[in-house]
């Protein structure tokens, strides 16, 4: 369980570094770039076995998380592009709502028991992600030209979340998991690194300090939430398709609590009961397993 919390809480502590960004002017790229690399160095550090550079690639994960990397930065991207033209909102559902996609291939990969207060309570996270992230009286509204941007965001972040489960399962050692988690992020760093040398060659890029220091403060919950997901996934307390859901359930019901505490976010009426039944929803997926 310890695991679990400690995933929900970095993953958290996210929320509130991106939402510093805003406040504090800070470009979301640089700093990403940047986060990938502390990231990366954490699991590095972390490593407790006798480190081979030479060595990594000829781990049997090495070449999926160099795809994972890619997906990591191409995600972020098309996150921005979604923002832009669909709002903040738009990409908060499609983001919490692709914990759909590992549930499933839980359930159906490797036969995952799907009881009625486990239905029951999956369908309830649902609802509470969509109810939580909604910060307006309106609702969602994505004109059609745009709806392929979160639909692509929806299925590239399960596929992301359903590729660590697969790999830490068959590929990934015990003693192997920070130095997993820092390939992954190493080989985002280096992509995003190309990207902003691109932007220096053509004359578009701009250092600033204030960029490193978000992307420090971002790099290191980034790296915990991966590694504390993983070690969750392996603890037994839950199936992996609970542990998905409560994951993402829980880190939206903190999310926007902490938004409360911290930035005086008010919230509707729907927010409040996303909340109630994220709760629920926890206590029901929990419960199968007792």
């Amino acid at each position: 369980m310890i695991y679990l919390i400690l995933s929900i809480l970095a993953s958290t502590l996210i929320f509130v570094v991106f939402k510093l960004f805003d406040r504090f002017q800070i470009n979301t790229l640089h700093a990403i770039v940047v986060n990938y690399v502390v990231a990366c160095s954490c699991g590095l550090v972390g490593y407790e076995g006798a480190l081979s550079l030479a060595a990594i690639p000829e781990r049997g994960w090495f070449y999926f998380t160099l795809g994972l990397g890619a997906l990591f930065i191409l995600i972020f991207n098309l996150m921005a592009i979604t923002t832009q033209r669909s709002g903040l909102s738009v990409v908060s559902v499609a983001t919490k709502m692709s914990v759909v996609v590992p549930i499933v291939f839980g359930l159906l990969y490797y036969k995952e028991q799907l009881g009625v207060f486990k239905a029951i309570g999956i369908v309830l996270a649902l609802v509470a992600v969509y109810l939580a992230s909604i910060k307006n009286k309106e609702g969602l509204h994505v004109q059609k030209k745009n709806l392929i941007f979160p639909i692509l965001v929806f299925l590239g972040s399960g596929i992301i979340d359903t590729s660590i489960k697969f790999l830490e399962d068959r590929y990934v050692a015990n003693d192997e998991v920070p130095l997993f988690s820092a390939t992954i992020f190493a080989a985002a760093a280096v992509i995003g690194l190309i990207i902003v040398g691109a932007q220096y060659f053509k004359g578009t890029f701009s250092f600033t300090w204030k960029n490193v220091l978000g992307g420090l403060a971002l790099g290191v919950p980034n790296y915990f939430s991966i590694y504390f997901l993983v070690k969750a996934l392996r603890s037994g307390i839950l199936e992996s398709s609970g542990i998905f859901t409560v994951n993402n359930v829980a880190i939206v019901m903190c999310s926007t609590l902490l938004g409360i505490a911290l930035f005086r976010e008010r919230l509707l009426p729907k927010n409040w009961l996303g909340i109630a039944l994220a709760i629920v929803s926890i206590i029901l997926v929990a419960v199968t397993k007792l």
